[in-house]
């Protein structure tokens, strides 16, 4: 029996619409003829996918009992007994109910599939079971209900039902996705416009993956050798040469050309390892390709051209970068080069750009490492037995006869032996000793450096060649083992230091720590004067040992510009190694540089804080200050007034006048206070676990009653906040809100959990604010639109922000659904470390 067929339609999130495009696709089905039913769909009370339903032939569902509940089931012995040719069964991920055939819904899928019943089915992209760390991250939220990855990638087709995170907001704001009730919470929750933009990238990502892999086993089993320019992949072929930067970039311009372009740097090395390009010269343009967005490849291949037009083949690039040949002129003698038969074999699909660069015509020019890397202890034996050897050898061999050939293999073997052990000098002294000793005792005429046999001329020579021969591979074998392990460890040195220079995670200490452990010195120090004529001064030091206050008197000194310097004690450097301490100092006053100026733009931030601050208040003080005691005065004056009698009536208005004017100065005051606590960094919060009812009630107090309504379950896992802190700020929320709320339109305060996180939200109906001004009602002295002066000094929201971030959470301002605004208090559960507390000085209690 054949199986049956798989179409899937994926969504990034609840009501883009799958379930109405996998019911519009099955009465399409049905107009055409084919036996289609329902086996489980759930419309959820949406009456557009409610209506698609009708004219469908629907499978009963079974109905299972558990918990005390009756919950509905698709029926799949039912479905298997209609056998349809076709069956819709929704919500792929979907776990069944204990009492099931199956413990998951694609498990019931895979039998109707087996069954050869084709299937279409739907599916969230938050439900791929190898995404779940990624969800998580984003909404906050653990998917419990998910699906194999593989189950989704063998479905014969994937249909990605999209929609802007925009246009899915409307329409859950519409009432066109959950009941009225869940419309606020979805859309303050998983709803947001981030975590369904984020969700929307996976599931596009996903989808085209699947694309570009379907495309290439497509390619592979119809044998496309063909290239498919269905996207600009330019193809940059590098040779570790200067010119490779050069190259990268007239790359990166040919993929911005076209839509989607991609760059693919690939370097061809042979397949023995033994390269001369520079290793720096590489790091440099990988971290270039990838700084443009493209990727570097490294390819083993003896043939380079050969090599390169099957990578550009083998990843349906459509264009090849090759630079300028390097070689002079008399070497085009030994071949064409590789560009020019790249472009002679690379046919009419692929594009070959010959680029001109300041190497061309020059020679390669690369380093080449030089002398033997043998052990000293090898080379003195390797001596001992190129110049000892050969007489201890022919003394031997006079007191036994074996023959002249049986005497040049022995001494033959002690010339590799010699190379063996010290490579190509000790090999040459072996040989000629050797030789010389076999003319003089071995080769008639006897004891004599003549030869009279041509034929022994030439054994001799033979001799003397292959000693050379063994002892040139040996030393090159050295060389190359050598360079081969300072490469690696200069490439290692390179990439932690390439890392730190991205991440800016290395501070000065320890960035000289490294430096004094990488070259086993004594110490390690940092330099710099502001002139030539000024003294040395320390911005940084590591280590043990005498400190050197000037350059010249360290051990190794490297200069990085004209008045700052590197220095180490404990010996002295190789040249070689010079290279790599250039890119430490280098990094070593960058991370200098980075951490004043870091200190300088503190700086400037506070000076500038502290003069808006000033301004500001001054502003406050002539004006919002002034004018409650303007009333106060003026109502006092008034009852002393002599002149005038005052009824009860009126002598009750003037003392309510005073007693409101002192509230608000003490209102004012207090926020002022709190305001100046912060910026001078003096709060220190009490962090105790408490659960919020027991505080966010204490901060409705001061506004009247039937203003506020408040919405805080007591399952709500309980908070590390510091109780004072968070009544002041939850109080300052509160009147905010009720302050611009219209009459008849409570404040709503509702408390939830998410993740390690619990939020505290107060909802008002009021005018709102536009995102532009979001951040700038919580700076001091700021009010947002035509708000009157007599409303305050503009410093509620800013204390809520200071105190909701000393005690390690946030606030954030929200537009809330139909029109007004919602602040956001997130704060830390008990039991989860802080992710940041500011520093302050222990000079004050919060509370």
């Amino acid at each position: 029996m054949a199986r049956g067929k798989l179409r899937i339609h994926l969504g990034a999130a609840p009501g883009v619409g799958k379930t109405y495009a996998m019911l519009a696709e099955a009465h399409r089905r049905v107009e055409r003829g084919t036996d289609c039913v329902v086996a489980f769909v759930e419309h959820h009370g949406r009456p557009r996918t409610e209506v698609l339903l009708h004219g469908l032939e629907q499978v009963p569902r079974r109905e299972l009992e558990y918990r005390g509940g009756v919950f509905p089931e698709m029926d799949l012995d039912a479905v298997l007994a209609r056998r349809p040719q076709v069956a819709l069964v929704d919500e792929l991920a979907h776990t069944n109910v204990p009492g099931s055939r199956n413990a998951k819904r694609w498990q019931d899928v895979e039998e109707l599939l087996a069954a050869g019943i084709d299937v279409v089915s739907t599916v969230n992209i938050q439900h791929l079971e190898s995404l779940g760390d990624v969800v998580e991250s984003i909404t906050g939220v653990r998917q419990q209900e998910t699906v194999p990855d593989e189950v989704v990638r063998r479905a014969d087709q994937v249909e990605l039902v999209d929609m802007t995170p925009e246009a899915l907001r409307r329409r859950m704001a519409h009432g066109n996705i959950y009941r009225p009730d869940k419309i606020d919470a979805a859309l303050s929750n998983h709803f947001r416009p981030g975590n369904l933009t984020a969700l929307r990238e996976l599931a596009l990502l996903w989808v085209a993956d699947r694309a570009d892999a379907y495309l290439t086993q497509y390619r592979s089993e119809h044998r496309v050798s063909k290239i498919w320019g269905s996207r600009e992949r330019i193809v940059v072929g590098l040779t570790g040469g200067p010119e490779g930067r050069t190259l990268i970039r007239r790359g990166a311009r040919l993929a911005e050309k076209g839509a989607g372009g991609e760059v693919l740097a690939v370097y061809i090395a042979r397949s023995d390892g033994l390269t001369s390009a520079s290793p720096k010269e590489l790091a440099l343009q990988r971290t270039l390709v990838e700084d443009l967005g493209g990727t570097f490849h490294h390819v083993v291949g003896d043939d380079i051209p050969a090599a390169l037009l099957a990578f550009a083949r083998g990843v349906n690039a459509t264009q090849i970068v090759l630079g300028s040949s390097r070689r002079k002129t008399w070497q085009y003698v030994f071949g064409p080069g590789v560009g020019a038969t790249v472009a002679r074999e690379s046919g009419p699909d692929l594009d070959v750009h010959i680029v001109t660069h300041d190497e061309v015509a020059r020679g390669r020019g690369l380093p080449v490492a030089r002398g033997a890397r043998l052990g000293r202890s090898r080379r003195v034996w390797g001596w001992i037995t190129g110049v000892a050897g050969p007489p201890l050898l022919a003394a031997l061999l006079n007191a036994v006869d074996l023959g002249l050939a049986n005497d040049m293999l022995l001494f033959l073997a002690l010339t590799v032996a010699a190379a063996l052990l010290g490579g190509l000098l000790p090999a040459l002294a072996s040989a000629a000793v050797g030789s010389l000793l076999l003319n003089y005792f071995y080769t008639p005429p006897l004891h004599r450096w003549t030869i009279a046999d041509p034929k022994n001329i030439v054994a001799i020579v033979i001799f003397v060649a292959v000693g050379v021969a063994v002892a040139s591979v040996v030393d090159l074998a050295a060389r190359r083992t050598h360079q081969a392990a300072r490469l690696r460890a200069e490439s290692e040195i390179l990439s932690f230091l390439a890392g730190n220079v991205l991440r800016g995670e290395t501070g000065l200490e320890d960035l000289l720590e490294r430096v004094r452990e990488t070259f086993g010195m004594e110490s390690a120090a940092l330099l710099e004067r502001a002139s030539d004529v000024e003294p040395w001064t320390c911005a940084g030091r590591v280590g043990r040992g005498h400190p050197v206050d000037r350059p010249d008197q360290a051990d190794v000194d490297m200069p990085v510009g004209d008045h700052m310097a590197l220095a180490l004690t404990g010996r002295v450097l190789p040249a070689e190694d010079r290279r790599v301490l250039a890119a430490f100092a280098a990094q070593a006053a960058v991370v200098l540089d980075r951490r004043r100026l870091r200190e300088e733009a503190d700086r400037a931030r506070t000076l500038a804080e502290g003069n808006r601050i000033r301004t500001a208040l001054l502003a406050a003080v002539s004006h919002d200050l002034r004018t409650p005691l303007a009333g106060i005065k003026a109502a006092v004056t008034s009852l002393r007034s002599e002149d005038v009698e005052w009824s009860e009536e009126d002598r009750a208005e003037l003392l309510a006048g005073i007693e409101e004017g002192a509230d608000r100065l003490d209102h004012l005051v207090g926020n002022l206070l709190d305001m100046s606590r912060l910026q001078t960094g003096t709060v220190t919060p009490l962090i105790r676990e408490i659960d919020l009812d027991e505080v966010v009630p204490m901060a409705l107090g001061g506004v009247p009653e039937g203003s506020a309504c408040l919405d805080v379950p007591e399952t709500l896992p309980m908070v590390a906040v510091d109780p004072g802190l968070l009544e002041r700020a939850m109080a300052n929320l509160v009147e905010n809100a009720v302050k611009y709320s219209p009459p008849g339109a409570p404040v709503l305060v509702a408390g939830s959990a998410l993740a390690d996180r619990v939020e505290v939200r107060v909802v008002d109906r009021g005018p709102g604010v536009p995102d532009d001004a979001k951040e700038r009602i919580f700076e001091p002295f700021q009010r947002h639109g035509d708000a009157p002066r007599g409303a305050g000094v503009g410093l509620g929201l800013a204390v809520a922000r200071g105190f909701a971030e000393a005690m390690g959470g946030t606030l954030e301002a929200e537009d809330t659904p139909g029109g007004g605004l919602t602040m956001v208090l997130t704060l830390r559960a008990a039991g989860t470390r802080p992710e940041h507390r500011p520093a302050a000085e222990p000079e004050r209690q919060a509370s």
